[in-house]
């Protein structure tokens, strides 16, 4: 047995303190120096993880404590991201479990949580930022009780030892009213809490990839927990598919181990310690490095099903390669199946034309993080509208629904209960916490797309909303799409401000003056229902008695920028999101007006 390691993970919904408290137990256990000058939330290595403060993709890392190594894993918080909680909480022993003390548990709070106390984890569990003015510890206490008895915890699982942080200030204590001056009591209770690993060491080695990293110099790394015996730089192992398939035979080059935010090569590693082993190129998450004495493969954790789609095409616009480096099916085939093999959660499909690939995942924001990384390496392509995955149950339709929770000022709570429940959702119930009321509902996935710009348009930007899929229920019927329509240009050319003038009653815009646009590109947002064909390229005929300057001296309202995410969240089932690494451009499927005139009547009749 390993009696001086620990394996842990810290889960958490979405910003709750997770990658903060990370940060102060490195800084604690002495991982940087006095001196060293270390970035905030220093785990969120990506530059999107960077950008946007939430954590994408789970990372290692590991800290020494009273002689006794403590290797942690740092999830992500957001329910898209659930997939990289799934996998790597078979290579730990157990879980810190972080809830904010004011929010308390949220939906992803419920998904990370029953995952752990399926794998019959006893977390610890951490009440966070003990500080904010609104903080309700004792209630959020309650309700974490309430969420372990209503997922069957056992006897066991429910004595869990309970601790008061604030992770930015680097504190922790057992009780509310005396706090220590730093983490120690947290980690203490790591070490008497968290069991040790107990795999044999006596026997032939077997490791299950959890996760997969790349180096420049080695090529792919498999990381994961031996799961027992011994293994050493040079020793011969075979790649075995969760099938009991042997894919290849090869000898381990490199071996490391965590240290802080380092791999330090070691020259062997024995049962329950977390590794990274390169030597293997065709090595794939869910896999196993086994001795070739023993090749019968180790058991991969049953991850949950993509519930969206989304397909992916190469650009067929007008404008297509002017702008990307890698704009044919092939290069775009490649990046898609290079993504599937890292990220577990997405499935890509092959479909009836060789140019358009089905993209299969867990929720807007995944799709919106892998098609901005791609545009950031100089990809450019075309996506759709994401659509549910239906599942057929006994020959009835089902469809996946969500729990969804919405925090919103008390004046806004009617409209967004109206917009709800036309949307198809259930209201489970509601609570008052000051001026904000927080309003839980059951929404089919369907009714969730494009609801999240609604919600901040309809609070003024205050509405935050979470969402976390929950279950497949019969087809709920119906929902409207887009209540406004599209501005389409007719024509190819340079906007001008004398067309955009003439015209700005219409809508709102996406372009502005000076901009090529083509024809069928969807240039603004129409007031009413229905799309609507406009001339933003015309040019005013000047004569000897128009002077240029009256001509150019009209006042434009100001473009609307879209993000990604909110362009993708616009997106009717007719259109298409041309993406570029300099550009987001929304255009019609069919381009010729007259076109979809005739693809509308075929539909009709």
């Amino acid at each position: 047995m390993q009696q001086d390691l620990r394996n842990i993970a810290i889960i958490a919904h979405v910003d709750h303190g997770k990658t903060t408290l990370v940060d102060q137990i490195l800084k604690q256990c002495g991982t940087f120096q006095a001196h060293q000058e270390v970035d905030d939330r220093v785990m969120d290595s990506g530059d999107l993880e960077k950008e946007r403060g939430i954590t994408i993709s789970s990372k290692n890392t590991a800290v020494s404590w009273k002689e006794t190594k403590i290797n942690i894993v740092d999830t992500p918080g957001h329910a898209d991201f659930g997939g990289e909680v799934e996998r790597i909480l078979k290579m730990v022993n157990g879980v810190i479990l972080l809830v904010d003390a004011a929010e308390g548990p949220l939906p992803q709070t419920k998904f990370v949580l029953r995952k752990s106390l399926s794998l019959g984890y006893k977390p610890i569990v951490l009440i966070n930022k003990i500080d904010r003015k609104d903080a309700r510890p004792d209630d959020v206490l309650n309700e974490i009780f309430d969420l372990f008895v209503m997922l069957d915890a056992t006897d066991e699982q429910l004595e869990f030892p309970v601790l008061y942080a604030v992770a930015k200030e680097g504190v922790a204590g057992r009780e509310l009213n005396n706090m220590d001056e730093d983490l120690s009591s947290l980690m203490d209770t790591i070490i008497d809490h968290v069991p040790p690993p107990d795999q044999p060491m006596d026997v032939p080695f077997k490791m299950l990839i959890s996760s997969i990293d790349w180096n420049d110099y080695v090529g792919r790394i498999a990381v994961g927990r031996i799961e027992q015996g011994i293994v050493k730089v040079n020793q011969d192992l075979s790649l075995v598919k969760g099938t009991g398939e042997v894919k290849s035979k090869g000898r381990v080059t490199k071996l490391f181990s965590f240290s802080g935010l380092k791999r330090e090569p070691v020259e062997q590693a024995v049962a329950g310690d977390i590794v990274a082993i390169a030597g293997y190129e065709g090595v794939h998450i869910g896999d196993t490095l086994a001795d070739s004495s023993d090749k019968q493969p180790l058991a991969y954790v049953d991850l949950d099903k993509p519930t969206i789609a989304m397909y992916f095409r190469v650009n067929n616009s007008p404008f297509a390669g002017l702008e990307g480096s890698f704009v044919t099916s092939n290069q775009i085939k490649d990046r898609l199946e290079k993504e599937v093999r890292t990220n577990v959660a997405m499935k890509v499909e092959f479909t009836d034309s060789p140019d358009v690939f089905k993209v299969s995942g867990r929720g807007e924001l995944q799709m919106a993080i892998l098609i901005e990384t791609m545009r950031r390496e100089g990809y450019e392509f075309a996506v759709s509208r994401p659509e549910v995955l239906f599942q057929d149950v006994d020959g009835i339709l089902h469809e996946p629904v969500e729990e969804v929770v919405v925090d919103v000022h008390t004046d806004y709570s009617n409209r967004v209960i109206d917009n709800l429940q036309k949307r198809k959702g259930i209201m489970q119930g509601m609570s008052q916490e000051g001026e904000n009321n927080r309003i839980e509902f059951r929404v089919p996935s369907r009714g969730l797309i494009g609801f999240r710009g609604e919600l901040l348009t309809e609070t003024r930007g205050t509405g935050i909303m979470h969402q976390q899929f929950d279950t497949y229920e019969p087809f709920a019927g119906e929902i409207p799409g887009r209540s406004r329509g599209a501005l389409i240009a007719l024509e190819k050319g340079e906007t001008t401000n004398y067309s955009l003038e003439g015209i700005q009653d219409r809508g709102t815009f996406f372009v502005e003056a000076g901009n090529q646009v083509y024809m069928g590109m969807v240039v603004g947002v129409n007031n009413r229902a229905d799309d609507m064909v406009v001339n933003v390229v015309k040019k005013k005929n000047l004569t000897n008695h128009r002077a240029t300057q009256t001509a150019d001296a009209v006042k434009i309202s100001q473009a609307k920028k879209m993000s990604l995410e909110e362009c993708i969240e616009f997106l009717a089932a007719d259109e298409w999101l041309e993406v570029t690494p300099e550009s987001l451009r929304i255009r019609k499927r069919f381009l010729d007006h007259n076109e979809r005139k005739r693809e509308e009547k075929k539909k009709q009749s």
